[in-house]
């Protein structure tokens, strides 16, 4: 009798959980095969520098113009006109109903994952943390869409900067606006604020939050110089090197250049210090403010370890280091997922790169043909793998560094680490001991809400892809 109460029980309590998901997930996978839909008018349009709303989709071969009830279907129309134009019989490649499959399963798995799957299954359900699993997706909509733009976004940069070595800067700057905007609105959501996590990314302190915004105001500012001609766009000429038949070109001036770029990130570096030391200790500014300051404070962070890393590599080794492009995508990632995550992408990104180099140097010597890809594709999978993977992020960085937590909130433990620095105490210890405690001073630093809770909550600065 009991056995037969308990299989009751779990079949009511399956046919609830379908009743409560089945329907939005149905609902946002079509959505996924729509949006698939409007990226193969992106990759086909953006590099062309053709519009993207008008004229209405056409066959390319005959420029029919496709019908929505007929060819224009996501996913089955492609099999409806049996892979071949009605009028014209060319070929209709299967990319795209591939591309609005995939993109129509990555909203499912993030779905899935956010609010389906629940909390207590090992791995899948740590993936983005109790913030997520107990709001449900109307309490967590501006952010679930935020989240829907990053993937969306991601898939349109890698497909386009594979073939053509480009990332259109609309993709990224539409990526970041949505996640600020998302950021602004979260605020006004009724939320529940749990005890691991009250945000979806790390929050931060007054002094962080007017660094992020006086940053913001630098890069205003110096968009602005630049469209009005002030300052000079870097590269302006680097078409007079691009020889036909090629997507790339040894440009000779690339130092030079790169003095362009630091005159426009000047403003930035010293408005994010003007804010820093104005808002000095000032204490926690309100939830808004911290979610608009932190996902600024992610743009910021993102784009600025790229850029960086491009001005010091073409300084040094005298040609383009990084694309611009790669400098837009991180930094719209950091809108969207905040500051800490960027850093960890920025560190994974090499090891897709050298996996990639391995696999073409296998290819080339079986013969095989291969085709090179830039650093965008690389950027995309260490984000993904980052937030859909973030559990085994976290086992990952136990086994490298089991003495050293990822980043800590609490102020005393700063305090207890400096003193044991600044003390003669530490020169009775041994090295590897120094070693961990400047290593947990320098992570303890780094935290950004200066240990500072309302109500006094543990707020870990992890970000959307959180594990316990």
């Amino acid at each position: 009798m009991l056995l037969a109460t308990h299989a009751t029980f779990d079949q009511l309590l399956l046919k609830a959980t379908l009743m409560e998901h089945l329907p939005a997930s149905i609902f946002v996978f079509v959505l996924g095969a729509c949006v698939g839909s409007f990226l193969n008018v992106v990759h086909y349009r953006l590099p062309r520098n053709m519009r993207l709303l008008v004229p209405q989709s056409s066959c390319p071969s005959c420029n029919h113009r496709l019908r929505f009830f007929r060819e224009n279907i996501p996913i089955l129309g492609w099999f409806a006109v049996r892979g071949k134009c009605r009028y014209c019989k060319e070929p209709v490649s299967f990319e795209y109903p591939f591309v609005e499959l995939l993109t129509a399963f990555l909203f499912l798995v993030c779905y899935v994952l956010c609010y389906w799957v629940p909390e207590s299954t090992p791995f899948l359900g740590e993936i983005f943390g109790s913030w997520w699993h107990d709001n449900g997706v109307v309490r967590t909509l501006p952010m679930f869409i935020a989240l829907l733009t990053l993937v969306s976004g991601l898939f349109a940069m890698t497909v386009i900067d594979a073939r053509t070595f480009t990332i259109p800067i609309q993709i990224p700057i539409f990526m970041t606006l949505v996640a600020f905007l998302a950021a602004l609105c979260q605020p006004w959501l009724q939320v529940r604020h749990t005890p691991d996590q009250i945000w979806p990314y790390p929050l931060i302190d007054w002094t962080w939050s007017l660094a992020a915004f006086c940053g913001m105001g630098g890069v205003l500012f110096s968009t602005f110089l630049l469209k009005i001609g002030v300052l000079k766009y870097s590269f302006s000429d680097y078409e007079e090197y691009v020889k036909e038949d090629e997507l790339l070109a040894v440009y000779p001036h690339a130092r030079r250049e790169m003095f362009k770029e630091i005159i426009f990130l000047l403003p930035i570096m010293l408005g994010f210090i003007i804010g820093w030391v104005l808002g000095y200790e000032k204490g926690v500014p309100s939830l808004a403010i911290q979610g608009i300051a932190g996902s600024i404070l992610g743009y910021l962070v993102g784009g600025g370890l790229v850029w960086g890393i491009r001005i010091l590599g073409t300084l040094g080794f005298g040609k383009e280091a990084m694309g611009l492009g790669d400098v837009h995508l991180l930094a719209g990632v950091g809108a969207v997922v905040g500051w800490w995550d960027p850093v960890l992408i920025f560190f994974i990104a090499p090891f897709s790169g050298l996996l990639w180099a391995g696999v073409s140097a296998i290819l080339e010597k079986i013969g095989k043909q291969y085709r090179e890809i830039p650093y965008g594709p690389h950027l995309a999978i260490a984000t993904l793998l980052v937030v859909l993977c973030r559990p085994g992020i976290d086992w990952v960085w136990s086994i490298v560094m089991p003495d050293v937590q990822m980043l800590t909130t609490s102020t005393s433990e700063v305090t207890s680490v400096v003193t044991s620095v600044v003390t003669s105490e530490v020169t009775t210890e041994v090295p590897h001991e120094m070693a961990v405690k400047f290593w947990s001073f320098f992570v303890s630093v780094v935290d950004l809400t200066d240990g500072q809770k309302e109500g006094s909550i543990h707020i870990s600065p992890l970000p959307v892809g959180y594990g316990q």
